[in-house]
């Protein structure tokens, strides 16, 4: 996968499990950290449609924004504020069907709706990285969501860290 990637499932699951191979054989192709993670961030806006997704680093204890796709966003958040300092808190996936009833939600963008962040693990079992996707749309993050996206990040881990 080099500047494209091919899709012809039509039902989301299709569509991840046709996705993270290609995105497994762009990882394994390229050993910068950064450019691997825009162009994951990249592709899965691309393949989704989703309203923002990109990634934050721990840096210096706090989520520092790195990659993304979308609109302008949060540049650090703190351990357990937000969706993103919760899932990298507790260590586990954040599956936010409306952003405004979760307690402590963060509000770059009034238009995200719903949320799904999912920590990257480093081979130690520290949380690393965060995956943050965002929907314009409510409840728009399911169960296909969160195993795919983890499968993602065990890719991450495996390949970039």
């Amino acid at each position: 996968m080099a500047e494209s990637f091919y899709l012809s499932a039509t039902d989301k699951a299709g569509r991840y499990a046709e996705l993270l191979p290609q995105i497994e054989a762009l990882l394994q192709a390229e050993t910068d950290l950064v450019a691997n993670l825009a162009n994951v961030a990249a592709v899965l806006k691309e393949a989704f449609g989703f309203f923002w997704v990109g990634f934050y680093e721990v840096k210096a204890g706090v989520l520092v924004l790195g990659p993304f796709q979308g609109p302008l966003a949060c540049t650090r958040i703190p351990l357990g504020k937000g969706v993103c300092g919760t899932a990298w808190a507790e260590k586990r996936t954040q599956l936010v069907p409306d952003v405004d009833a979760f307690p402590g939600h963060i509000a770059c963008s009034s238009a995200s709706r719903s949320e799904i962040v999912v920590p990257i693990f480093e081979k130690n079992r520290e949380v690393r990285l965060v995956l943050d996707v965002d929907s314009d749309q409510l409840n728009d993050f399911d169960a296909d969501d969160q195993r795919y996206l983890e499968e993602l990040a065990q890719l991450i881990t495996r390949l970039c860290l």
